[in-house]
């Protein structure tokens, strides 16, 4: 039907319309290199980058059960994954964005909650506190945003870091939070306050990582120096003393008190690392007793933590060792004096250092670079820990942290190629889809993108399906050609075809063959024929050579005209020869390219040649004389693959700009342009009816894109390419770039955590817009009115836009629509007047309980905005002493229902612990208790075992005398 309609349109000289194609599915990434990757809070799951998307494997199926995938306009590269963080205790996680943009999505539905804009760079760290109310984000702007979850919405801005934030840390139970940046400092902040209280240098280059063990005893900074630092945590208790495991004697403490008031972090220690890679990432596992260290190298060192009497008892074994060996070298009392001075007075209570406590353990090695790692919240019996890794080369690795040794359990690796998707194919149906890599062939489901199939291969740059789909060939780097049974999975054949890698393979028109171009400046012609193994009797394809034409440069690539008459051969030379096919004699020659030409292909009807280039260009060329007909300034970078779509004049090109693009070779025109690759895209295969392209790339996806039955036309298409250029550039708008650069941050700085964006612009638009509507129809009420007391007034009518509400709940349903997150970047930009009118319409919405908060939200923005104004105004005066009154009253309220349900609930809670045998309490308080009695015991053994020894030694010491 819609065919018809275009031929119609076309017919009677209307605009011609064209079929649009939309992003449909991207698989082949199992986890990307720019984010970590984060085990879900019930451990089944892992949580792992995948470009813009957020994959949900399961573990032990070793199969992605979920993919997050954010709905939005704008595709690429900006929407990269840069972080993930998942909720304790929820089903709720958080992915940061290159855009700055974090979104929180729920895990069990696998929807996306809320978009949170708050940042100008990549979100570079998001970390959330114990209760997951709180979610802290780093970014590459230098800026710390504390979001409230619960509430979707940014508190505040901390500033005062000189570089980007790496890492945060929470501690005190939210009250604190650590931050760590490339500035080579770390900051601690008050969140009560929003102050920076605490500023600690001493890393020699810029830290990546720190983290705080489960009780919060010890901090942990990695950086590029050759040592990881480590601190002891002051807590702050009820009674206005701080606690910390600090190694001062109670006189430093006193005397240090007034100096340390705020001192949060003491050092405590520095332990030697085994590598000299840079710190990448430090973590304890759940339970605390074991430290990971990975380097932006191939290793993770494992250090296991020791617990207090196990750490005392090292540090007693250390002070015995080192008196012992000093009396046996020099009977000096002086010296054992000051291995004593190592004994605290009270109850000699061996001084703890950082060596005691920490010890390594294992290291694991990796064969690639590892990302990223993350700990298993669950803990299987048979092992420590459960340490799960992400490679640099598309790949999951799950290993299994034993006391002895370090086991990999298991990997993920099938769901996608270790390297750069160099070809993609489709089958002669398009049923089956063939990708080629460094080190293996992969078959896929396009529709599902399941795959399907796994062959090892050498290096495919070239691949074609024998008709009928049972065989393929590849042509690879190494100058082979290898024939694979698709059925089997398995390599039949391996052809010594060239003697130069093998660059295009193409099929000819008769099904019968096809042929080869190579880097040994030959062209070769292969027929496809059944051989039998000698003493089987299955039959195999194989293939043999009946021709071949020498060149004189290396061939690039190579193009069969559909009718089989004429034979293209791209050259190193930036030339084109086109031969007759049957008779092998030179036809044409197409010069202009000032660059070798990249890839080609022939029109369905063969009147049409298309040459993508290096130097940017597609050239279009009719093959009856070899005329230039249009040469494209196409893409930003090479075009490395183009191709037609069958029985049309429309092509596809793709180039390492990232973008793939959709032409009209008769108009000459762009009609489309797709975004979605994050990198370089090779190659494209276009389906048999053209209604879906397939594209590959050097970030290893594979991405399919649908072509749809919404129409769309040429001078629309234009208007809607410059209208984005236009909004793009709204952050580089003319009263932005000519201001004075921003000056470096005051220290510890607060700032508002909201950011201006389109979204907010049109939020402003819209409350603008239904200010004035309110207003007219505001008036015509009036109007009315006094033409009703005149006697003269007809039925009112309603504005029909205000869909039959009044003027006060037309406004409120357009403030209602602003994003929580939002709103006050689109109050910001509301101009004074209308700010004033909205505060007029407060006293009537907050008679609504539900918007209470809403009101008081509203109020407190345009009065920190319009303070000055408003205070000078005199007729605002009575307007705000009522909203004080009305507000105050309101919001009282809301507490008091607030706390009415608490009490009830509390009532309910008791009544059910009554009538139940068992006392109702929560299981978690129930297991710590129960957990703090078994420390407790194990504590009084090891004192009671340390005690019986000391005895021993010293009745051994005095038989010793008593003897000499």
């Amino acid at each position: 039907m819609c065919h018809y309609r275009r031929k119609q349109a076309t017919r009677i000289g209307m605009v011609k319309s064209y079929l649009r194609y939309e992003p449909a599915a991207a698989f082949g990434v199992i986890a990307s290199v720019e984010s970590n990757i984060a085990y879900d809070t019930s451990g089944k799951y892992l949580l792992a980058p995948a470009l813009e998307k957020v994959g949900v494997w399961h573990v032990r199926q070793g199969v992605c059960s979920k993919t997050l995938t954010p709905s939005t306009q704008s595709r690429g590269p900006s929407l990269a994954v840069t972080s993930i963080a998942a909720v304790p205790s929820s089903p709720l996680i958080a992915s940061g964005h290159a855009d700055g943009s974090i979104r929180i999505w729920n895990c069990e539905r696998g929807s996306c909650e809320t978009t949170l804009n708050g940042h100008k760079g990549a979100t570079t760290v998001l970390r959330f506190n114990k209760t997951g109310s709180l979610l802290a984000s780093g970014s590459k702007d230098n800026d710390i945003v504390l979001w409230d979850v619960i509430g979707e919405v940014g508190l505040f801005r901390l500033r005062g870091h000189r570089d980007q934030v790496t890492d945060l840390a929470f501690l005190d139970s939210g009250k604190k939070l650590v931050s760590a940046s490339k500035d080579k400092f770390l900051r601690v902040w008050d969140l009560d306050t929003q102050h920076c209280t605490q500023i600690i240098g001493g890393h020699h280059s810029e830290v990546w990582s720190i983290d705080v063990d489960p009780e919060q005893n010890y901090l942990v900074t990695g950086s590029a120096d050759s040592e990881l630092r480590f601190y002891t945590i002051k807590h702050e208790i009820v009674d206005g003393q701080s606690v910390s495991k600090t190694s001062k004697t109670d006189a430093e403490n006193k005397d240090s008190s007034a100096e340390n008031k705020w001192e949060v972090l003491k050092p405590f220690g520095e332990i030697q690392r085994q590598s000299k890679d840079r710190v990448a990432t430090v973590r304890f596992n759940k339970s605390g007793n074991l430290l990971a260290c990975q380097v932006a190298g191939k290793t993770v060192e494992i250090y296991r933590v020791l617990d207090d009497a196990e750490s005392k008892r090292k540090a007693k074994r250390r002070i015995n060792r080192k008196k012992e060996k000093k009396s046996s070298k020099i009977n000096d009392a002086t010296e054992i004096g000051n291995a004593d001075h190592e004994l605290k007075d009270e109850g000699n209570v061996p001084l703890v250092t950082v060596t005691d406590v920490f010890k390594l353990l294992q290291t694991v090695r990796a064969n690639k670079k590892i990302c990223s790692i993350s700990f298993s919240p669950i803990t299987s019996k048979n092992s420590l820990a459960t340490l799960a890794l992400s490679l640099n080369n598309n790949l999951l690795e799950i290993y299994s942290i034993e006391s002895s040794s370090t086991t990999k359990t298991s990997a993920i690796e099938l769901q996608g190629h270790r390297s750069d998707v160099r070809s993609v194919t489709l089958g002669s149906d398009s049923t089956l889809l063939m990708s080629t890599s460094h080190n293996s062939v992969k078959i896929w489901n396009p529709s599902t993108g399941s795959c399907l199939r796994t062959i090892d291969s050498g290096y495919g740059l070239c691949s074609l399906f024998v008709p009928g789909n049972k065989y393929a060939v590849i042509g690879t780097k190494g100058g082979d050609l290898e024939i694979i049974d698709v059925r089997s999975g398995t390599s039949v054949e391996v052809v010594k075809a060239h003697t130069g890698s093998v660059q295009s393979i193409v099929p000819t028109p008769d099904g019968g063959g096809f042929v080869t171009g190579s880097t040994d400046h030959d062209v070769k012609f292969w027929e496809y024929e059944t051989t039998k193994n000698p003493g089987q009797d299955s039959v195999h394809l194989t293939v043999s050579n009946v021709r071949n034409i020498t060149m004189n440069d290396d061939v690039i690539v190579v193009a069969v005209s559909p009718d089989g008459k004429h034979i293209a051969a791209a050259l190193l030379d930036c030339t084109v020869k086109v031969f007759y096919m049957d008779t092998l004699k030179f036809f044409l020659t197409l010069y202009g390219h000032k660059l070798p030409v990249l890839c080609m292909d022939m029109s369905s009807d063969g009147d049409l040649v298309v040459t993508g280039s290096a130097d940017k260009n597609l050239k279009i060329w009719g093959l009856d004389f070899g005329d230039c007909h249009k040469s494209i300034f196409a893409h930003a970078d090479s075009v490395t693959a183009v191709k037609f779509v069958r029985n049309t004049h429309y092509m596809f090109s793709v180039g390492k700009d990232r973008l793939v693009k959709y032409w009209d070779a008769d108009k000459f025109e762009l009609l489309l342009t797709l975004e979605g690759h994050h990198a370089e895209v090779w190659c494209v295969s276009i389906s048999h009816r053209g209604d879906f392209i397939v594209t590959g790339s050097h970030d290893r996806s594979i991405r399919r894109w649908d072509r749809t039955e919404e129409p769309f036309f040429l001078e629309e298409e234009k208007e809607k390419r410059l209208e984005e250029m236009f909004e793009s550039d709204l952050d580089n708008s003319l009263e932005n770039r000519y201001l004075p650069q921003q000056e470096l941050p005051e220290e510890g700085a607060v700032a508002v955590a909201g950011k201006k964006t389109q979204e907010t612009l049109s939020a402003s638009d819209s409350i603008i817009e239904a200010l004035d509507i309110a207003g007219e129809e505001l008036k015509r009420l009036a109007e009315h009115e006094e033409e009703t007391r005149r006697g003269k007034g007809a039925e009112f009518r309603s504005n029909i836009i205000m869909l039959g509400l009044s003027p006060s709940d037309y406004i409120l349903r357009a403030v209602s629509k602003v994003h929580t997150n939002d709103l006050e970047q689109t109050l910001l930009a509301l101009p004074f007047s209308d700010a004033l009118k909205l505060l007029s319409y407060l006293k009537d919405w907050s008679s609504n309980p539900d918007k209470v908060e809403l009101v008081c939200r509203i109020a407190t923005v345009l009065l920190q905005l319009h303070h000055n104004q408003l205070v000078a105004t005199t007729s605002t005066r009575p307007l705000l002493a009522l909203l004080r009154d009305i507000l105050h009253a309101r919001v009282k309220e809301c507490k008091d229902t607030l706390g009415f349900n608490l009490a009830a609930m509390d009532h309910v809670k008791q009544l059910m612990a009554s009538k139940s045998d068992a006392p109702f309490r929560d299981a978690k308080t129930k297991l710590l208790e129960i957990r703090s009695q078994q420390s407790k015991r194990v504590e009084a053994r090891a004192d009671t075992k340390g005690e019986r020894r000391k005895k021993k030694k010293q009745k051994q010491k005095d038989d010793g005398h008593v003897w000499s």
